[in-house]
Order: structure tokens, then sequence, then C-alpha cells
């Protein structure tokens, strides 16, 4: 691969590694090729678009053969990249952690739109099994007055997640702590959010590869029927949850009646129809505790 990429300039090397992403099937061939070529050279598009003349150097070129070679075995490219934008804003990545994904965004439109309803005096923001921090970090860049802890059970996770809010300069307003759910906490919250492992442990095998050899598979699964996790949030969330508060959950395809039925068990209230994302997937499911 490397030999191939050589002696080419940064413009042909592009189009060389798009078409042979093309030619694997891959979903956005040209996006992938700009955006690892971009990686291996330093460049951003409008380096690229002003350098494309030039000659890749051995070194890139080398790094460019990697990164096309990891492609086509299938890693994502947001983790040959290290790194994911998620509601606008930039996350480091690990080993440790899920790749978030824009059906999770409907999570935080949902929450945002809790927040700003309510209009709570610097509201205090719960996320479960944080990952990255993606929706608890995306949260606190849009309420500049809201606080927020995040649980994981991954000390690695969460050492990306500390990164990720100190690079954002929310490490004042973003604690992390290590526990099982939200097994160690006490207090109380104004908004608990999560988008918890709900794959069905069955189901994990016919994944795509991208996420079935990439993702942790603690991030997905979800147990037996995939709502094992919906088991533990939602009593937890009665407990942590000032009166009025909401729970906001993701959910997997076809489990809105599930985990709504879930809430109402632990007490909660759904009067919100499920909300659907991009794909018109029905995608995140809530719950209010009673004001009484």
């Amino acid at each position: 691969m490397t030999k191939a990429l050589s002696g080419l300039t940064l413009a042909v090397a592009r189009r060389a590694v798009g078409k042979l992403f093309r030619d694997a099937g891959l979903d956005s061939p040209d996006l992938d090729a700009r955006l690892l070529v971009g990686e291996a050279t330093g460049l951003d598009l409008t380096g690229l678009v002003r350098q494309g003349e030039r000659v890749a150097t051995p070194e890139e070129a080398e790094r460019l053969a990697r990164f096309a070679v990891r492609r086509l075995a299938g890693e994502p490219v947001a983790r040959i990249l290290g790194q994911r934008e998620f509601w606008g804003v930039p996350l480091r990545l690990g080993a440790d952690t899920l790749v978030p994904r824009p059906d999770t965004e409907t999570v935080v439109e949902v929450a945002l739109e809790f927040l700003r309803a309510e209009a709570r005096p610097h509201p205090r923001i719960l996320d479960i099994g944080t990952g990255s921090g993606a929706i608890l970090l995306a949260l606190l860049s849009e309420c500049r007055d809201a606080t927020g802890i995040a649980t994981d059970i991954s000390l690695g996770t969460l050492r990306i997640a500390r990164t990720n809010a100190a690079a954002l300069g929310l490490s004042d307003r973003a604690h992390f702590v290590a526990c099982d759910y939200a097994s160690a906490l006490s207090g109380s919250f104004d908004l608990i959010v999560s988008n918890p492992p709900y794959i069905p442990a069955g189901d994990i095998a016919a994944l795509d590869t991208e996420v079935r050899d990439h993702d942790p598979r603690r991030a997905l699964d979800g147990g037996a029927d995939g709502l094992d996790a919906y088991r533990r949030i939602a009593p937890e969330s009665v407990r942590l949850l000032r009166a009025g508060g909401a729970l906001v959950v993701e959910i997997g395809q076809g489990q809105d009646d599930d985990v709504a039925a879930l809430m109402r068990a632990a007490g909660l209230t759904v009067s919100e129809p499920p909300r659907v994302d991009l794909g018109g997937i029905l995608r995140v499911v809530s719950g209010r505790k009673s004001t009484a």
C-alpha cells in the first residue's frame, strides 16, 4: 500500500484512496479518504485544497497507507482519528469508549427542551454511563449555569471523559464518578440522561463489523432482551430525581413500549410520545417524577 501511494500528489492520493474505499463498498469513500489524508498530513480541508499538487512525503504516504489498511479492515474513521464531533463538540475517543453517533443527539434535543421549558436555576444533570462524556458535555456547552455528574464503570472511559471536559473548558462544571450506573450517588438532580447498552446479547454477532468489532461490548450488551440497563436506571432515577425532574434515555429499535413500561413501574410518568431520530426510528423515551 505504501509503495502504491508513494510519489503521488495529495490530490491524487486522496482520489486513489477514495477509489479503494469505493471498490470495497464503504458508505462514504470520498469523505473517509479526505479525513484520512488530512490526518496523515496534518492538513484541514483548506490546506488539502491549497496543497493538493504537493507530493506526499514518504512519512505521509506511510501513515496514509496504515490508515487505509485499517479502514479497509472495517475500523471506523473515528477510531482511526481518535476523535469524533458530537453536537458540534469535538470529543477524543479511546478503546474503552463508544463512538458517539448522530442518533444520540436526539437525547440532547429532548433534554434541552426540558431544561429550557423548566428554566430551573442552576440545574443539576446526571449522565449515567457517560462514555466519552458526549451527552453531558453537549448539555453543559448549551446550558451555562448547569452543572453535572457523569458515571461510568470503566476507569479508562472516565479518563477520556475528563480529558474532553478539560479540553472544552468544562472541568469546573463536570464531575466524573466511577460506579455501576448511579449506585455510588446520593443527592438530587433535575435531569438524568443515559445512552445505555441496549442491544440484545444474541443480536451482537449480527451487528456491522464497525460496531461489533470496535465498540466495547459492555457498551452494547443489554442482556438477553436488551433491557437490563433500563431495569437499573428507572428505579435509580426515581431515587435521585427532584420532584418534577426528568429521565431521558436512548433506546433501541422497537423498545419504546417496554422502556416506557419499566419507567411507569418504577413510578415515573410517561406522557410524552417517544422521539424519533434522523432516520425516523423511535429513539428516545422520557419520563417525569411526580411533583407531589
